[in-house]
């Protein structure tokens, strides 16, 4: 592996001047203003929510944004992973030599309270760029170049990044696999026993109606970088509707589909983000008549009439439980969403919640063109 990463620094954002993403995370999601920086005609604010931090790039302006890069994307989007690294100049050399492109070459940024060095990697999911970031010794809230900001102390809906869902080309996750592994350290995480890492996990929707190919990536133990996901369709009759091909449409190509934000009590969290003007997505009113899910709901603790209401799914047995809520997409153009996770014991996404997702999408999409 050329540059091991260690640590996910933040996610950012690429919108247009006025999107309202800064505000609805604020609002709607409870992430408190960080840091802030405007200059060349970037507004940049960092926020965060325990150890989640988002990056939100509006504007545009004649040089690329700090710490980042301009994708000069047709529409909203999440377009750049920063992850910790130990040598930015040894990951650069190194990275370069196996013929990646780095189009920010390292660079020292400094001010009082230290010094980080950055570079941007191109990567092949899309419009979707890497910063690797090395950072030991800075003192500052967030990041050499931004003004700090008063600390609010935010509701406490979320703890982490859980995953990162990158929604990719039918036949791409192989390659994709593989280029993780070869250039950030990342290594095939089995979903189900003996899954082959090159066919993933097969989600089928049900019978000639498609379904999800998912695969899992993760790093190395001592690291603190969050699951990456390749989600792609599988070939059927409604592949053409899912929501993997939808958002292929609409953002123009591959690219980070949603982020699993960690929540240490789901049930606090999606109705405090739904009071506060939240969308969260409506589950299939079959999900929760299937056989045995009430048993299941109690037998994980919960009230099955409470979840149904919140729209929590829930999935696993034997202890191992996994709670999962999505919100609509956050932009007009249909595309990235967020979802809170919750997990008792499990280490997987739930087929059975996967499934249910698919249907929930494709029936949220039928309503949207009967309106």
């Amino acid at each position: 592996m050329a540059a091991p990463a260690r640590r996910l620094c933040h996610i950012a954002f690429h919108v247009p001047a006025g999107q309202p993403l800064a505000r609805d995370l604020h609002r709607l999601f409870g992430f408190q203003p960080l840091a802030v920086r405007e200059a060349g005609g970037w507004r940049q604010l960092a926020l965060r929510s325990g150890d989640a931090v988002f990056l939100v790039n509006e504007g545009t302006g004649p040089q690329e944004p700090l710490y980042s890069l301009d994708p000069h994307h047709s529409v909203p989007s999440a377009t750049n992973l920063c992850f910790d690294v130990e040598d930015v100049d040894g990951a650069a050399r190194a990275l370069t030599a196996r013929g990646c492109i780095m189009p920010v070459p390292p660079t020292r940024v400094r001010d009082a309270q230290g010094t980080a060095t950055y570079t941007v990697l191109s990567s092949p999911a899309g419009n979707l760029s890497l910063t690797l970031l090395q950072r030991a010794g800075y003192r500052g809230s967030f990041l050499p170049g931004f003004r700090p900001l008063p600390c609010t102390p935010g509701p406490g809906w979320v703890s982490h990044v859980d995953h990162l869902t990158l929604a990719c080309t039918s036949g791409s996750s192989p390659t994709l696999m593989r280029w993780f592994h070869d250039c950030l350290g990342f290594h095939h995480l089995p979903l189900s026993p003996g899954e082959d890492p090159e066919l993933g996990l097969k989600v089928a929707a049900g019978s000639g109606r498609g379904g999800l190919r998912l695969t899992a990536l993760q790093t190395p133990p001592n690291s603190t970088v969050p699951t990456l996901v390749l989600a792609e369709s599988l070939p059927g009759l409604n592949s053409k509707q899912d929501q993997v091909e939808q958002f292929l449409t609409r953002h123009g190509g591959p690219g980070l589909q949603h982020v699993g934000l960690y929540t240490p009590n789901i049930i606090n969290a999606s109705e405090g983000m739904e009071k506060a003007g939240c969308r969260l997505l409506t589950p299939p009113e079959a999900y929760y008549q299937q056989p045995g899910k009430e048993e299941q709901i109690l037998a994980a603790g919960h009230k099955p009439g409470l979840l149904e209401r919140q729209g929590i799914l829930l999935d696993g047995d034997k202890d191992e439980f996994l709670l999962q809520v999505f919100t609509k997409s956050l932009f007009a153009e249909d595309t990235f969403f967020l979802e809170l996770i919750q997990r008792q014991g499990a280490t997987g996404f739930g087929q059975n919640n996967i499934r249910a997702l698919w249907q929930a999408v494709q029936e949220e999409a039928a309503r949207a063109q009967g309106a």
